[in-house]
């Protein structure tokens, strides 16, 4: 249980706070009493379900879609329209055909300045683009087209693209979907290097569960999967998060993915999201981040409570 002044300090302190959000596409609910609060620097993963609102989620943070009710907040304020705070790079790479690899994560800056002044802008912005192409190992290829490259370049020029304007949380949706394996965990590799080396705070959507616990420092599981108080009802929820665990930050290597306690807690999220047999009450759920939240129906406050005891 939260009270009134310590959702606002949660509010207040934490870069992403998002508080009793529903999304709902005419009768059919997506989001259903999503709580969630993010810190600076966190980097938090998202996995559930195919279809269970993930990429909803996603849009509502960076502004692309709103609430149906609830607030989301940037910084403490409403979260509003997409803006440079946000930066967002997709599975299908975000790179524009026409131009070189250079160009393309100089677009940012270039855009930022008026007509007359986007040459000298790209002058005086080029040697940040190179440094950022160095930091995600693409630099040699600076003057390719997107389709010279490989599907892995292609997606370290998207995330040097999303970093050059060094926004307050960077949002990934399913970035290393579309990879091979080898170069998919070459990209998990390159993304924990540049999240220390930038202190970022990357908001992670994944359906593989193996990439959010090897990656996150923080992983939120959400689904459909679960019961309450609605009973007859139950076709008209929508996904929860129903677990929310913080990890610790541990070095870069792959090793750590066949360790026991990797492949238990891998095991453990898999039975509280993925499957419908073990679905629990939303006054059982796994919420052992510090940063957790439920803001609970009465229905569910008093279940709560019958649980706890006098």
């Amino acid at each position: 249980m939260n009270t009134t002044e310590q959702l606002s300090a949660l509010r207040q302190k934490n870069l992403l706070h998002i508080e009793n959000v529903y999304k709902q596409y005419g009768a059919r609910v997506v989001l259903d009493n999503i709580d969630l609060s993010v810190a600076r620097g966190e980097l938090c993963t998202v996995v559930g379900p195919s279809g269970c609102g993930k990429s909803t989620l996603l849009r509502i943070v960076v502004g692309q879609e709103a609430p149906s009710s609830g607030d989301a907040f940037i910084e403490g304020a409403p979260a509003g329209y997409p803006d440079a705070t946000r930066g967002i790079v997709y599975q299908k790479y975000s790179l524009f055909p026409h131009l070189t690899v250079l160009d393309n994560v100089l677009l940012g800056k270039v855009l930022e300045s008026s007509i007359f002044g986007r040459v000298r802008a790209r002058r005086e912005h080029r040697d940040e683009a190179m440094q950022m192409l160095e930091r995600a190992r693409i630099a040699e290829h600076w003057k390719k087209y997107p389709h010279e490259l490989s599907g892995g370049m292609q997606q370290r020029v998207a995330i040097a693209q999303a970093l050059i304007k060094k926004p307050r949380i960077v949002l990934m949706d399913e970035p290393f979907g579309a990879l091979d394996p080898m170069v998919r965990e070459d990209m998990q590799v390159l993304l924990l290097e540049l999240w220390e080396e930038y202190g970022m705070t990357v908001f992670f959507v994944t359906h593989d569960l193996e990439e959010a616990v090897y990656l996150g420092t923080r992983v939120i599981v959400l689904s459909q999967y679960y019961i309450d108080d609605r009973g007859a009802a139950a076709e008209q929820r929508g996904a929860k998060i129903v677990a929310d665990h913080a990890l610790p930050r541990r070095a870069f290597s792959t090793s750590v993915k066949s360790s026991p306690e990797f492949i238990e807690l891998a095991a453990e999220i898999r039975r509280a999201g993925f499957d419908p047999t073990g679905a629990r009450h939303v006054t059982q759920f796994n919420l052992s981040h510090p940063d957790s939240f439920q803001t609970l129906t009465a229905a569910e406050s008093r279940a709560l409570r019958a649980q706890e005891g006098p």
